[in-house]
């Protein structure tokens, strides 16, 4: 291997864990000052929680754009076809852990069987969609996109590019339709928020298949590391996508909610242009970077253990009490930035202790 390749390829590895450790960290403080930051402290007339408060929005989209390219990437750069690929059953292992993950963390009761006593409420939290049941059906889409695209010239670009437009229109065709009078709750609710759903697989796919894009274009450019022009690419495409977003809040602002349409697609533009923006530093920081602590790249590839983890610290389950219950919201400002930076340090040394107790569950870890 020559030296330019071997820079690329580790520039490339750099990328990646980078991306990761920002988009599990980002959630994990963010769900945080969340939970704990009092309601007195929660005024956009404060800079810095307005500054925040803008910057969550980035985060699941952050997150879940994350997790198509690396899965895409991935799936994509050992050459191989579809019926040869080993991450076709790793992919599909992986759907089924964040199904039942996602499941087993709103689990209704805490005596598994017996569910005489459940509530109305907590059946409907049960039923909702969280971001691992989003990411899990993400993955399972993306392999069978990857399996339709084999098929047909430049197919990766041409399937998970419909894919990410169709995403869209699913959102704005299906958001305002009644589907759990017409479907069955743990059904309806993958089709709409109205049955309580933060994410829906509408319009929330549309980052992962964006992210897959992106994957699938990484593995095939083994250079393109180490161009400045890529950096620039993502940096351009980003600028103009916010540029639309400010386009279509001219048009009808936040508050029109009549112009409903007008407004989805400014949030979708703003969130997927600043994404873009947030990957092409990333990319600059990679070419620049020779090496990065040991701890990032632990926290990269644990990503699914630290926000298991972290929830059920913060938010409980049916078998424990989070500290939404114990301490609730209120926490001043710089308690709630200790905690926070507390949060992190406590993710970073589980994903460290994993590293050192030599534990290799790569259906957790990876």
């Amino acid at each position: 291997m020559g030296l330019a390749k071997q820079s690329s390829t580790k520039s490339r590895i750099i990328f990646l864990d980078l991306i990761r450790a920002f988009a599990v960290l980002m959630m994990v403080q963010g769900h945080t000052v969340h939970t704990l930051l009092d309601e007195a402290a929660r005024s956009t007339d404060f800079a810095a929680y307005a500054v925040w408060r803008f910057m969550r929005g980035f985060t699941a989209p952050v997150f879940m754009f994350t997790a198509g390219t690396v899965f895409a990437y991935l799936f994509r750069i050992n050459g191989r076809p579809f019926s040869e690929n080993p991450r076709v059953k790793r992919g599909l292992k992986r759907f089924g852990l964040l199904i039942l993950i996602g499941y087993l963390l709103r689990w209704p009761t805490w005596t598994f069987l017996d569910f005489s006593d459940v509530s109305d409420l907590r059946w409907k939290i049960f039923f909702s969609v969280d971001v691992l049941h989003c990411i899990g059906f993400g993955v399972l889409f993306i392999i069978l996109l990857a399996w339709a695209a084999e098929k047909i010239p430049r197919g990766d670009f041409v399937v998970f590019g419909l894919a990410a437009v169709g995403s869209v229109a699913f959102h704005i065709g299906f958001e305002h339709v009644a589907w759990s009078e017409r479907l069955h709750p743990i059904f309806a609710n993958y089709l709409y928020s109205g049955g309580g759903s933060q994410f829906p697989l509408f319009p929330w796919l549309f980052y992962m298949f964006a992210g897959a894009f992106l994957g699938s274009y990484l593995s095939g450019k083994p250079d393109i590391f180490k161009r400045k022009r890529f950096a620039f690419s993502l940096l351009a495409a980003g600028g103009a996508l916010v540029g639309l977003a400010w386009i279509f809040a001219q048009i009808a602002p936040m508050e029109a909610t009549d112009e409903w349409t007008f407004v989805t697609l400014q949030t979708i533009a703003q969130r997927i242009g600043f994404v873009l923006i947030f990957n092409a530093v990333f990319v600059v920081l990679a070419f620049r970077i020779d090496k990065i602590p040991r701890i990032i790249i632990l926290v990269g590839r644990n990503t699914l253990l630290i926000y298991v983890v972290h929830l059920i610290i913060l938010y409980g389950s049916p078998w424990n009490m989070g500290l939404v219950h114990r301490v609730g919201r209120t926490l001043g400002a710089w308690e709630t930035v200790g905690a926070a930076a507390a949060m992190i340090a406590a993710m970073s040394l589980l994903a460290y202790g994993i590293h050192w107790l030599k534990i290799r569950n790569k259906s957790l870890v990876s």
